[in-house]
């Protein structure tokens, strides 16, 4: 090896040998890089969940008929609804609402079948409670579907009985789901929360690096030394890169296996493409702490900026295409919004880098941009 590359290599180890002792004897600094991601991994994928299921219903049944009963069958017998009580009358049915108890109430009129043995339109009531505008919508859909499958049966009983021809409905939507047939929150849910907790965790990571030098007084023997400024950069990076690298590979097991998320792409295409993000995210980490030298102020400013617009605007939870149109502009200086789109592509739709070479490219144009700008902010301090 040429001698001035290797007194260069000597340089970076050095630099990242004393950072890797630092997080090895440090307990805190370990448990914030790789036990608080499977945790945060842990709790967000079980609590974030936007599929509704088994919502209590409260059924006040006043014409107790067999066809009646058949109807509350139905609801029942769908894994959307599961019964809370039945009531006696209406106040019973505005109390479990109210209290918490029933997130919708089901009430059938007197005269429900006679009106359906009639062939009559016959109203049926449901309450729902819409302090969550998100369950209601969805418990209303799934009430929708199961009343629309009732009066499917009893038209072609009717039509059995008769001897006649079942109506047909002129439009059959027969819908066919892409990707998510299950049409389960977590199997994107899971994805997009490795990308945000990999961007929070990796900037907190680094931004206490160069800070926590300045406050001990260590950064004085830094600039006294030849080392140049990229060369500081890759050795405060270079540790906490491999341990981005450790808790991707963690995140991925514990998709795979513990939320049994299926991942239909390339498994080294998602590596390579967690390592240009965790480049970026290291290094926007690490201009925090350069900026600041203060370690409980580089802490706070990271976690600022970085988890609430991973989280909000990084289209993770929320469309961006819904948003208003001002705040569209503004996700496309969110990196975790790249980072989020490649994941889902890969889980979900398998699909390579020749569909996500947009994303992909704008995701190095990040890293590289936020690693010159540490480089030089380095050569600043150290000139």
């Amino acid at each position: 090896m040429i001698p001035g590359k290797w007194l260069v290599f000597k340089r970076i180890y050095a630099v990242a040998h004393k950072e890797m002792l630092h997080v090895v004897r440090d307990p805190r600094s370990l448990g914030m890089a790789i036990a608080i991601p499977m945790l945060l991994l842990v709790l967000f994928g079980y609590a974030l969940t936007l599929d509704v299921d088994n919502v209590p219903l409260v059924v006040w049944d006043q014409d107790e008929t067999p066809a009646s009963r058949e109807l509350v069958s139905h609801f029942l017998g769908s894994r959307y609804f599961s019964l809370s009580e039945y009531a006696r009358d209406y106040r019973q049915v505005e109390r479990a609402v109210d209290t918490g108890k029933s997130l919708a109430g089901l009430v059938i009129p007197r005269g429900f079948a006679g009106g359906l043995a009639a062939g009559r339109e016959t109203p049926v009531q449901l309450l729902v409670d819409g302090s969550d505008s998100t369950t209601a919508t969805l418990a209303m859909g799934y009430a929708d579907t199961v009343v629309r499958g009732y009066s499917q049966d009893i038209v072609l009983r009717q039509a059995q009985r008769t001897g006649g021809v079942a109506r047909r409905v002129p439009l059959d939507l027969r819908p066919r789901v892409w990707f998510n047939a299950d049409m389960e929150s977590k199997n994107y849910i899971i994805p997009g929360l490795i990308a945000v907790i990999m961007m929070v965790i990796a900037a907190l990571l680094t931004s206490l690096t160069v800070a926590r030098e300045w406050e001990r007084g260590t950064m004085e023997q830094l600039i006294s030394t030849p080392i140049k400024g990229w060369e500081l950069v890759t050795g405060k990076l270079l540790p906490y890169f491999l341990i981005g690298l450790l808790d991707v590979a963690l995140a991925v097991l514990m998709g795979e296996f513990l939320f049994q998320v299926p991942l239909r792409g390339s498994v080294a295409l998602l590596f390579a493409l967690a390592a240009v993000f965790l480049a970026g995210a290291l290094a926007l980490g690490l201009v925090i702490s350069i900026v600041t030298k203060s370690q409980l102020l580089a802490s706070q400013l990271a976690m600022v900026l970085t988890f609430l617009p991973s989280f909000l605007l990084s289209g993770f939870m929320y469309a961006i295409s819904n948003m208003p149109r001002p705040i569209q502009l503004v996700t496309y200086a969110i990196p975790a919004r790249y980072f989020v789109a490649l994941l889902k592509g890969i889980y979900l739709k398998g699909v390579g880098l020749r569909i996500l070479l947009l994303e992909a490219g704008l995701l190095i144009v990040f890293a590289v941009l936020i690693v010159l700008l540490a480089v030089r902010k380095f050569r600043k301090k150290l000139g």
